[in-house]
């Protein structure tokens, strides 16, 4: 295996809180139907959204891209409860070889990537 990129980002919870509250688009613009089902159906549902948000950004950061849409990008959790990276467009193919890992807590919101061959 050689690590072509990491990435990592790391996201103030309620800076998410306050755009989700402030602007309704940004959901819609940010996160996938799924996403925002999974998110919703949780009882610290910005913990969610922000982890998501970072696993994208991080996601960029380790492929090194620019011009991707975020909502190109998703997050599902296996049965295992394993965040796994779902790509769309011209990301499909890479989708194999990025790993993630999130993490959060009341306050922050961290996620990492690797993208390998």
């Amino acid at each position: 295996m050689k690590i072509l990129g990491t990435g990592i980002d790391i996201i103030e919870v309620k800076r998410i809180q306050q755009t989700l509250r402030s602007n309704k688009r940004f959901s819609e613009r940010v996160f996938t139907a799924k996403e925002i089902a999974y998110c919703e159906g949780k009882v610290n549902k910005y913990q969610h959204y922000a982890v998501r948000f970072a696993a994208k950004e991080a996601i960029l950061k380790a492929l090194g891209s620019k011009g991707i849409a975020l909502k190109d990008i998703s997050i599902r959790n296996l049965d295992t409860g394993k965040p796994e990276p779902v790509l769309t467009g011209k990301l499909k193919k890479l989708e194999k070889n990025i790993i993630v890992s999130l993490s959060h807590c009341q306050e922050y919101a961290v996620a990492q990537a690797i993208y390998y061959r």
